[in-house]
């Protein structure tokens, strides 16, 4: 349960903000299909953080506990000041209008990728041995911060304070970070 509600909180306060919120927010504006979309983004989401978590686990089944304690604080103490830089829409990219779900699915995976949710399932995976949990986590934590955003669609985008939600967050991530590095350097 631990390694559910930790993926789900990380991968909630890490999307706030995030490009792909931001994307979510660009496609229902165009759209205006937010059940296609709310699907596609939950079958972008759930191959791109299984991908993620299994190359967690992996990378984590070769580490001792204790290393991979330190080396997941140190993640969280990076994605902590990663987030204090808020990510923009680029205006010049121009979406097919063939299909609002294979839109949504190829965008939505394409931008997850490299992306800070993602780096975070990857770290988590390697941190917990349920690598279900995770991913349901993480999965679970796109759904709750991108569906508001699709529903809202371009209404709310540029009255949200992206700068100090993303200073919140960087602060979470800092917590967590000192979390781990604390359960590693005391066990």
């Amino acid at each position: 349960m631990e390694a559910f509600l930790i993926s789900l909180a990380s991968v909630t306060i890490a999307e706030i903000g995030d490009r792909t919120q931001l994307l979510s927010l660009a496609l229902a504006a165009h759209y205006r299909k937010p059940w296609t979309i709310i699907a596609a983004i939950f079958v972008a989401t759930i191959v791109n953080h299984a991908i993620a978590g299994f190359l967690g686990a992996w990378f984590g089944s070769l580490l001792t506990p204790k290393v991979l304690d330190l080396l997941v604080g140190i993640s969280m103490l990076a994605m902590a000041l990663w987030v204090l830089h808020a990510d923009t829409l680029k205006e010049d990219k121009e979406v097919s209008n063939r299909s609002a779900f294979l839109a949504t699915l190829v965008t939505f995976f394409i931008a997850e990728i490299g992306d800070k949710t993602q780096i975070a399932t990857m770290a988590l995976a390697a941190a917990y041995p349920n690598l279900l949990a995770v991913v349901a986590g993480t999965t679970a934590a796109m759904l709750i911060a991108n569906t508001p955003a699709v529903f809202l669609g371009d209404a709310l985008s540029g009255k949200l304070p992206i700068r100090k939600m993303n200073f919140v967050a960087s602060i979470i991530f800092a917590l967590l970070g000192i979390f781990f590095i604390y359960r590693a350097l005391s066990s």
